[in-house]
């Protein structure tokens, strides 16, 4: 290898002698030090220090070409010498630290707040108790001694406390947990390929150690640092450490040194390994980064927050920091990667909306509970406020204070986060098996709402196992794979040669692993099928490598999206050069001045015959369904200069077409008709030929013959989108996408402007919400602009993965329909969640409210209200949030981005359900006592010991949420609540075991839960009362939608309101702050106008006189009104305009276009 390899690997002159103790030749911070120098600097360094590279590897104990023998002490004491590749995971959050983050919940502090001073007053002794001027107000509250069972109430709601932060805490840890687990998934898979033992073996990045052989490809993310031994055309992107967007050309005489963390965008090579995890480049940053304080910690944040790709360069060194993708998660809802999932939107609003109203009603129901209070004792009964009964009436409004903020926290919806994130994290783990490794975890929701597909052809759509099955050489037209005795031995001998030589070397044929199997393809599938093709040539294609080492390549012009082609340089014996080059025939016919004929002579190949060519082998290959690959070479009697890319891919000599098969995969054609069935519209984007493109479309079901569609290469589509200037137009984009099936012939800007272009159409209402799939390193920005990027995991380069959302472990199609089933899954199991919990809701604030304002006392108290709270936020969220997905979810549309959370359905089931409860609970409250001939719970004194009365309310109450919950499993109007229901063994134990929690609660409660025991015949009762509500739920199913006017504009507010906010996140990183105000004052100015407009109505009205006019006039300023925030330039103006001919209908006009 000469000089070529003199040229890589580390050290700096601080020779450390406790590590050269280890035996090697080189210490720790002498290579670390190494590594830090770039450029020539590096290059001189390496020689003077080192005599070369090959100096570096002997001190190093390695081979440039064998590597590492492989023998396990050795590698052990590399290892402990020279470190490992891992970097230590970052120290997940304690329990106690959870359980301290829990406790931040403004609900819970006042809550804590109300029991302590509840707690505190419980235990003084007012002086003056037993005086008559205040006897009234706390008569019986000395009966047996309740006195002293005071403090009870406010220890049990601390005990509730409690419970709801254990059960957060626990949430959030086996959350962390969880993600742990995935990070680790995505560390095991990651691999990489070194030489040991002269074997090319692929090896987990954990146990790579300085002095290995690795070899480098294009595509690669590299896992620890290393120097150049040889390398070809390579450039390295090393934006991610350095922020340099320019590739960096990287070679042995000018800057061998590669850096883990980056990525290998052009060419290969073989480095040696020269520092790994904390001892590489990114370990040591990562090092810097994570140590101690709080002030590393704001620093990282804000590290991560400027390079976003730096947080996820830790896992090719198997970094087992699981915390970060949960820092991801929070990062990117806010907007660092792609705005707010849909469902996320949505869900914060609605949050912030019941928020407000429950704060409203409890800060109601306190004022009045205070104003009943005082206006009944120092009004009514004319009473003194006596110094010595202040700390009596103080309870009495420490328990008003109380009544408050249970009404606060039943209206507050604190179980929609866990429900969300039950619901996620449960979609995520069974979605592993469904071969989704979900990296994003809003992505599994956004895919619920995807609209459009972009799909890869090869591998995704198509097996990706390559078989040659045509052949045209040297003037035949081959329909079956000839015998090797009819093409002429020149030919064959060169056709051999141009394919084993010009392909990577990583890319072989093995022997099946079982018998009858088919043999096993390695590396690049189109290559393997080539290699294929010479071995059913009966020619040995690993012979003719043995003698042509890849360190005697001359030059290599590696494949990329621009060239379309692969070429490899080697020396001839004669002094001479030849090179071979391969790529899709169209690209690679067009370079070609001759071919050889029947008889291995170069003939000239002129335009014309290039077109015949084209017309009668290409084109029917391609219309069959095949990838059209051309081989060619080209000698050169003198070295020219090889950097002359364009002249020396030139005049070359074609050898053959060969014709390569991809079969359709056989679940490919089913998964795209569920697909359309959904609503979804699959593209295919794929770098072959139109007619191939076309073929495996029609296979596929992607499109049917006859059908108005667009199949287009990418040529005709830039042609289409772009103006004279050649600029991309949306207008020009939004004619083509809708119609366009199959974009061929694509650059992977192609299929980014694509991705952007629907993304950012406004031609439909909805604005579309794309996926997208890709494996190769030039995917990576339109997996990134999409909605959800699908990276494929087997053929996927490192640079995919990282920038996609969900890895394809099985690199299958079908495997996104599942990723759409389980996204809808969460969205509709959310829904069944808010539907139970607003119904509660609804009903125990109305409860809370009305019966704390009537009997100055809440039928259901705090620590009640802490269980129906616990029941309804953790148990059900579990229980609905873990519903399996069911086929039927695909036969809807999507629901889309403008459509309210609640749907009509979801708004009559909760209103009908809530009238049933507070009918039956109103009635129980009121008239209780009669029907179960039992004492009065109602104008109880403070301490009395619970009611029968009050307990039977509490327990019909819980009875007729477990039963509401079986009604919850169905949100779009199903009469069969229990179909599938033993499928969700989860929703089964937590259901009976809520029932047996509440018998214990009742029976067993006692003061604490302010329960009495109950006797059989009213439990009974209370369980009928429950029953109820599964024949009422089907009385609701039996009214139509159509006959509730009003839900539709219950709907249509939501949409309303939520329109605006959808807007202004459309793009959070365009839209500044100043614009989302000019946003505002917009909508207010139309609003205001639109009063004006009202009000102007109303004025002529009165003039005219005419009642039939102006019930006309306001009729149309309601309805604009209604349009002013949807339908900006409405006809409302045009009418303002002509009402008022003053300066404010020419300032409205502006405004109007906007």
């Amino acid at each position: 290898m000469g000089d070529m390899t003199n040229s890589d690997f580390y050290s700096k002159n601080q020779r450390n002698d406790s590590n050269h103790a280890g035996g090697f030749g080189c210490g720790l911070m002498e290579l670390r030090s190494l590594m830090e120098l770039r450029g020539m600097e590096a290059v001189v360094k390496i020689q003077e220090d080192y005599g070369g590279i090959e100096g570096l590897c002997q001190r190093l104990k390695t081979c440039p070409t064998v590597g590492l023998e492989g023998d396990s002490s050795d590698l052990d004491k590399r290892r402990e010498t020279l470190g490992q590749n891992l970097i230590p995971p970052k120290k997940p959050k304690t329990f106690l630290q959870l359980v301290w983050e829990a406790l931040q919940d403004v609900t819970l502090i006042i809550l804590e707040i109300a029991a302590i001073i509840s707690l505190g007053l419980s235990f003084y002794q007012p002086p003056g108790e037993g005086s008559e001027a205040c006897g009234t107000v706390n008569a019986g509250a000395e009966d047996e001694g309740e006195s002293e069972a005071g403090w009870i109430e406010g220890a049990a709601i601390l005990l509730s406390v409690v419970c709801v932060v254990l059960v957060t805490a626990f949430n959030d840890w086996s959350k962390e947990k969880q993600f742990r687990g995935l990070q680790s998934r995505i560390e095991q898979e990651q691999k990489f390929q070194v030489v040991r033992g002269g074997q090319t073996i692929q090896l987990p990045v954990a146990d790579i150690v300085v002095g290995d052989i690795a070899l480098v490809k294009y595509g690669d993310l590299l896992p620890a640092d290393g120097i150049l031994i040889y390398s070809s055309d390579m450039k390295i992107d090393e934006s991610s450490l350095t922020g340099e967007s320019d590739h960096v050309q990287k070679a042995i005489e000018k800057d061998p040194m590669l850096l883990s963390g980056t990525h290998v965008m052009e060419g290969s090579g073989r480095m040696v390994v020269t520092a790994v995890g904390v001892n590489s480049q990114t370990g040591i940053i990562f090092t810097l980064l994570s140590t101690g304080g709080e002030e590393e910690e704001k620093k990282e944040k804000k590290v991560k927050k400027q390079d976003g790709a730096a947080a996820m360069e830790m896992q090719p060194l198997k970094s087992a920091e699981g915390g970060e993708t949960d820092e991801k998660e929070k990062k990117k809802s806010s907007g660092s990667k792609k705005e707010k999932s849909v469902l996320q939107g949505k869900l914060t609003k609605l949050a912030v909306q019941i928020g407000k109203a429950g704060l409203v009603m409890s800060a109601i129901t306190v004022i009045i509970l205070v104003l009943y209070f005082a206006i009944e004792n120092f009004v009514l009964q004319k009473r003194q406020w006596l110094p010595e009964c202040t700390p009596i009436y103080i309870q009495y409004f420490v328990k008003f204070f109380i009544i408050g903020v249970t009404v606060l926290v039943v209206a507050v919806p604190e179980g929609l986060p866990l429900a969300v994130t039950i619901s996620l994290a449960y979609s995520v783990k069974k979605m592993m098996k469904d071969n989704n490794l979900v990296r994003h975890l809003d992505a599994c929701e956004t895919m619920g709402n995807a609209t459009a597909i972009c799909s890869d052809k090869t591998g995704t759509l198509t097996t990706n196992r390559m078989t040659a099955v045509q052949l045209y050489v040297a003037d035949v037209h081959y329909k079956l794979i000839p015998d090797p005795g009819s093409i002429p031995p020149k030919t064959l001998d060169i056709l051999v040669k141009a394919i084993a030589i010009n392909s990577a070397y990583t890319s072989k044929i093995l022997p099946p692993d079982q018998e009858g199997a088919l043999p096993k393809q390695v590396g690049n599938k189109t290559e393997c099928g080539l290699l294929g093709l010479v071995l059913e040539l009966k020619q040995d294609f690993q012979r003719v490598r043995d003698l042509n080492s890849e360190d005697k390549f001359e030059k290599v012009y590696t494949f990329n999206s621009d060239r379309k082609s692969m070429s490899t340089v080697i020396k001839q014996p004669d002094g001479g050069f030849r090179m071979f080059s391969k790529g899709a025939s169209e690209i690679v016919l067009r370079k070609c001045s001759y071919i050889l004929n029947e008889v291995s002579e170069p003939r000239v190949f002129r335009p014309r015959d290039r077109d015949e060519m084209v017309k009668k082998v290409i084109e029917p290959m391609a219309c069959e369904g095949l990838r059209t690959i051309c081989v060619a070479y080209r000698d050169f009697p003198a070295q020219p200069d090889w950097d002359d890319e364009k002249n020396i891919l030139s005049e070359l000599t074609a050898v053959c077409v060969v014709g390569i098969e991809d079969p359709v995969r056989p679940e490919v054609p089913d998964a795209i008709r569920k697909c359309q069935r959904a609503g979804i519209t699959v593209r295919m984007v794929t770098g072959d030929n139109i007619d191939t493109a076309r073929a495996i479309a029609i296979k596929c079901g992607i499109i049917h013959p006859g059908e108005d569609f667009l199949c287009i290469d990418g040529k005709e589509f830039n042609r289409r989108i772009r103006n004279e200037k050649g600029e991309v137009e949306q207008e020009r984009i939004d004619k083509l996408w809708p119609k366009l099936r199959v974009l061929a012939r694509s650059s992977p800007t192609d299929k980014h402007t694509l991705v952007k272009g629907i993304i950012d159409s406004t031609l439909v209402d909805q604005r579309q919400v794309v996926a997208v799939t890709g494996d190769g390193t030039n995917d990576g920005p339109a997996l990134k602009k999409a909605d959800v990027g699908f990276a494929m995991g087997i053929a996927g380069t490192d640079v995919a993965k990282e920038a996609s959302d969900i890895i394809l472990t099985d690199d299958n199609f079908s495997s996104i329909v599942k990723a759409v089933m389980w996204g809808r899954n969460v969205y509709d199991s959310i829904s069944k969640f808010l539907q139970f919990q607003l119904t509660v809701n609804v009903v125990a604030v109305i409860v809370a409210f009305t019966g704390a304002c009537i009997t100055q006392d809440s039928p259901l108290k705090a620590v009640q209200m802490l269980w129906v709270n616990l029941i309804m936020d953790t148990f059900a969220s579990l229980a609905l949030a873990t519903e399996p997905p069911t086929e039927s979810l695909l036969m809807r549309k999507p629901y889309g981005r403008n459509k309210p959370l609640i749907s009509s359905t979801m708004t009559k089931n909760i209103l009908g359900h809530g009238i049933y409860q507070l009918i039956i609970i109103f009635t129980l409250l009121f008239a209780g006592e009669q029907i179960f001939d039992i004492d009065s719970g109602r104008n109880a004194p403070l301490h009395s010991p619970p009611s029968e009365h009050y307990t039977i309310i509490f327990n019909t109450f819980v009875m007729m949420q477990l039963f509401n919950e079986i009604n919850a499993r169905k949100i779009h109007g199903e009469r069969n609540v229990f179909d599938g229901i033993f499928r969700n063994p989860i929703f089964c134990s937590i259901v009976l075991g809520t029932f047996a929690v509440q018998i214990v609660i009742v029976q067993f409660g006692g003061k604490p839960f302010s329960c009495s025991p109950l006797d059989l015949e009213k439990w009974m009762w209370c369980v009928f009362l429950g029953l109820g509500e599964l024949v009422w739920g089907q009385v609701i199913s039996s009214v139509p939608n159509s006959k509730l006017r009003f839900l539709k504009r219950a709907g249509q507010l939501t949409r309303k309101d939520e329109m605006p906010e959808e807007e202004l996140n459309e793009d959070q990183e365009e839209i500044d702050h100043g614009e989302r105000e000019l946003r505002r004052g917009q909508i207010l100015w139309f609003r205001g106008l639109n009063r004006i407009q009202t009000q102007i109505g109303v004025v002529n009205t009165f003039k005219s006189g005419t009642s039939f006019q102006g019930a006309l006039r306001r009729q149309s300023s309601t309805t604009s009104q209604n349009q002013d925030v949807t339908h900006v330039s409405s006809p409302s103006h045009v009418s303002l305009t002509n009402a008022l001919s003053s300066p404010t209908s020419t300032a409205a006009a502006p405004y109007g276009q906007c």
